[in-house]
């Protein structure tokens, strides 16, 4: 089995190709190609790789499948015995992104 962990705006994710993810909002068009360089480990059929701090000879290419929005979030804030409420949702913007491909050069 082929995997990377990748990190990507500040989160780690376990990535596997033909599979998708949900990731924070990236400002690209629809059907484009990305390329992920931020490879922290790679397991290659139990040939693993670790990057100090990333691998630099492996990349993982992507394809933007759409742009959405996750679930409501509820924020809310009160102050006890001053009757101060404040209610606020939250829904983050999100890129769903197809991963194509991972090479090892």
């Amino acid at each position: 089995m082929k995997y990377a962990i990748v990190e990507i705006s500040g989160k780690q994710f376990w990535i596997e190709t033909g599979k998708y993810y949900d990731l924070n909002r990236i400002p690209v068009e629809l059907g484009k190609k990305i390329l992920l360089t931020r490879i922290l480990l790679l397991n290659n059929n139990d040939e693993l790789l670790v990057g100090k701090p990333y691998i630099s000879n492996v990349t993982i290419k992507g394809k933007i499948l759409k742009h959405l929005r996750s679930h409501k979030s509820i924020v809310y804030k009160m102050r006890p015995k001053k009757k101060t409420r404040k209610k606020q949702g939250h829904r983050q913007e999100l890129t769903r992104v197809l991963i194509e491909d991972i090479n090892i050069n």
